[in-house]
């Protein structure tokens, strides 16, 4: 896809993706922010500046307090300059004060304490911490939230069905296994099996399954698959084969059962009746392009089958009873679980850097803000409830990077602070100035390689 069809895809949409977009990123970068803030605030430090955006001031008032509360012209980030500090990064300090065209003067010591560079090791480490931690807790609020006022949809981790041909049959899996544990890890969900997976890329998972009453070890490895999207995003995940336990297929798309083709739709729904609770297989699709999937569906939850007039309203379902998709949660159990969901979303975020990093996964999967803004406005699109699942995905992620050891980000600054502490004194200015002008040069590189690569795949000049 080049970019003029991507556009034409997006047609209208393009102003809700950059809405959704900013919107987003918007919420985030206050929320960040405002951690930094407002612990200063505690520490008893002087604020100037709290910005969202950089550039140019577009809007902003100044409160008793001191600080300037503003937004600026671009709307990527943002700041909270301390008191004390040259730049916004704190990556210089001064004890020197301009006031209008007169000589800079010293700091009065009752200036000092209000000063960000003057706190003791472990304030500002909280100050800086606060950014990253502030994200995660925001995180779990929307998800606690969403969890309590809408419940968690979650599927049974019981394979509905498989996909013939696919890992899961080469490696033995059955319809109505149930999957206990990946690797140790417990799966609760049949989301889990997918998360999982799709980290997983083709490396040998060991699975503990129910089947029956026993339980079965099977060590397989997923497919690896490479895929781009509508807007041309190249990414790469594991895929083992299976369908969640409550998968269907509409009848007028199974081409044959067993390998065996009906012309009349009456014929096919007798022999699907007469095969409930029996391992068999199903094609769908055309006769050119179809699919084998493997299942054992049940008579209990088909008993509509083959009572419609019209085949369009005939389903297959795969399922071997009719769960409850969605739990209810009171405030514990919401917050419980969402704080379960950041944990894995910071362990899979972790797991995929870590594969560009040895080379398992392309880096080309890295994506810039436009990326971000095309996925945004998907979300923002498809409802309330996936915009907030994203901007709780981003806002781990927003906190995760920022504690990446890398001078100029939070991480860098806690690594310096862990140093002194150490060492008993701040690690010397000048080797902090050469560290934050390599932080800034490797960062810089690595937005330019994402936006570019962007650039890039959705104009179609990146192919598989």
């Amino acid at each position: 896809m080049n970019l003029i069809d991507m556009i034409q895809a997006l047609g209208p949409n393009i102003a809700i993706s950059i809405a959704a977009f900013l919107v987003a990123i918007s919420i985030l970068v206050f929320v960040h922010e405002w951690g930094h803030y407002i612990i200063a605030r505690m520490c008893g430090v002087r604020v100037d500046e709290f910005s969202i955006g950089f550039g140019k001031e577009i809007w902003g008032r100044t409160d008793k307090a001191g600080t300037r509360w503003k937004i600026s012209l671009i709307p990527l980030g943002g700041f909270v300059k301390m008191f004390g500090d040259t730049d916004p990064a704190s990556a210089g300090v001064t004890d020197q004060i301009e006031e209008g065209e007169e000589p800079p003067r010293p700091m009065t010591e009752a200036e000092k304490q209000e000063a960000f560079f003057a706190k003791p090791v472990w304030q500002r480490a909280a100050i800086v911490f606060a950014g990253p931690a502030i994200n995660y807790i925001f995180a779990v609020i929307l998800l606690a939230g969403l969890f309590t006022f809408h419940g968690q949809k979650v599927v049974s981790p019981q394979i509905g069905g498989i996909i013939g041909g696919s890992a899961a049959e080469r490696y033995g899996f059955q319809p109505h296994d149930i999957v206990i544990s990946i690797d140790g890890k417990t799966v609760t969900k049949f989301q889990d099996i997918t998360r999982e997976m799709m980290v997983a890329l083709d490396q040998e998972k060991h699975f503990v399954v129910k089947r029956g009453n026993a339980l079965i070890d099977i060590y397989a490895k997923p497919t690896r698959k490479s895929e781009k999207d509508r807007f041309g995003f190249s990414s790469s995940r594991g895929v083992l084969g299976v369908f969640p336990s409550d998968s269907s297929v509409s009848v007028k798309n199974i081409r044959a059962v067993d390998g065996q083709s009906f012309g009349d739709k009456k014929d096919l729904i007798a022999v699907l009746n007469s095969k409930m609770g029996a391992v068999f297989t199903i094609d769908v699709g055309s006769d050119e392009d179809f699919d084998t999937y493997i299942i054992k569906p049940f008579a209990n939850v088909n008993d509509t089958l083959g009572t419609h007039d019209n085949i369009i309203e005939e389903t297959l379902t795969f399922a071997s009873s009719k769960e409850e998709a969605v739990i209810p949660h009171n405030f514990m159990t919401a917050t419980q679980s969402a704080i379960r969901e950041t944990y894995v979303m910071t362990i899979s975020t972790l797991e995929a850097i870590g594969q560009m990093i040895v080379g398992t996964r392309s880096a080309t999967e890295l994506g810039g803000i436009v990326r971000i803004g095309a996925i945004a406005g998907e979300m923002a699109q498809q409802g309330i409830i996936p915009f907030i699942i994203l901007t709780a995905l981003l806002s781990v992620n927003l906190g995760l990077i920022n504690l990446l050891p890398i001078p100029l980000l939070d991480g860098g600054h806690l690594l310096f602070y862990f140093f002194e502490t150490i060492l008993g004194k701040p690690v010397p200015e000048q080797v902090q100035e050469y560290a934050f002008r390599a932080g800034f040069v490797f960062l810089i590189g690595i937005m330019a390689f994402a936006n570019i690569n962007d650039l890039i795949q959705i104009s179609g000049i990146l192919e598989d």
